[in-house]
């Protein structure tokens, strides 16, 4: 099963280091995975007010605490939409994700992108929105961070503000190992969770648990290639949040594997076949008109994210 490690926050909460995403999940389904996850063992949930499923992931909770668990026991991750970093919004967006989930508070709050959508917010900058995350009661949240923030918009905020983000939530997998910001992130006490460790097929790629090498590697290891990418990002310090729906792999997620030094190292060679990132906005259909990541296909974009 799963080695049940958790990860100390620099808040001093533990954030247990496998959990359950939920994004791309589609309605009706999440409600049943997510009581599984917890039924299976999982005390991580990560969510989103722009997941649509929020209800969903409530119906499940009511099922599951305190019959189950306790809150307490439960680790609950959501995220403030791009449609409210405006300061006056954001508590409202955090009041209607607690109503969603019927909860009193989350564990963590996370500023969902630097900005985004079709329809640009040009006008709040990301250090008014972070000034309102700090402001949020902390009967309400726990702790605060980011997630798809770069470097340099973690070195804004901080220096605006001097609060440092308690985590920042990327997509991290072998083919986009962010060892820059990993080492930024670690030298500023930011830990850092790992979303699409298995890849993803938004791009037309297939997900890297179809690669020749992790296969290989699962067979010799008698597990799943899903078990081998997991272990892998979590050996780097990331918790991580693998999605699924499908019972038999919730649980499969959940049974951790080993790998010594060397298997690392051939995990990690996977980028030596070329740097690939999953999800970027402006290749969306409809596009964001923003380059958030500085990549080269976003060179096209009209707009940057106003930092400050």
């Amino acid at each position: 099963m799963s080695f049940n490690n958790t990860i100390t926050l620099s808040t001093g909460a533990s954030i247990p280091q496998i959990g359950l995403g939920t994004w791309l999940s589609k309605p009706k389904e999440v409600e049943n995975s997510v009581e599984h996850a917890i039924r299976s063992g999982y005390r991580h949930l990560d969510l989103a007010m722009i997941y649509q499923n929020q209800d969903e992931v409530g119906a499940a909770l009511k099922k599951c605490i305190p019959s189950v668990v306790n809150r307490s026991d439960l680790f609950i991750t959501s995220k403030l939409w791009n449609s409210s970093h405006q300061p006056q919004e954001a508590e409202k967006e955090l009041d209607r994700t607690l109503e969603q989930l019927g909860l009193d508070y989350l564990d963590l709050y996370l500023i969902h992108w630097p900005e985004g959508e079709t329809a640009l917010d040009t006008e709040t900058s990301l250090v008014e929105t972070w000034k309102a995350m700090i402001k949020l009661p902390k009967s309400k949240v726990k702790a605060i961070g980011v997630s798809n923030f770069r470097i340099a918009h973690i070195e804004a905020i901080i220096a605006a503000t001097g609060v440092v983000p308690v985590v920042n939530q990327v997509e991290a997998h072998p083919l986009l190992p962010q060892e820059d910001l990993l080492a930024f992130c670690k030298s500023k006490g930011i830990h850092m969770t790992a979303y699409s460790p298995l890849g993803n097929n938004l791009v037309g790629r297939p997900n890297l648990t179809n690669h020749s090498k992790i296969t290989s590697l699962a067979e010799a290891k008698n597990c799943t290639p899903a078990q081998i990418l997991i272990a892998w990002s979590a050996q780097r310090g990331y918790s991580v949040i693998p999605k699924s729906i499908q019972p038999a792999r919730i649980e499969s997620n959940f049974v951790q594997v080993e790998l010594s030094a060397a298997e690392m190292q051939l995990v990690g060679s996977l980028v030596d076949e070329g740097r690939v990132r999953f999800n970027i906005p402006y290749t969306y259909q409809p596009k964001w008109d923003i380059s958030i990541f500085d990549e080269e296909i976003e060179k096209g974009a009209t707009f940057g994210v106003k930092v400050v």
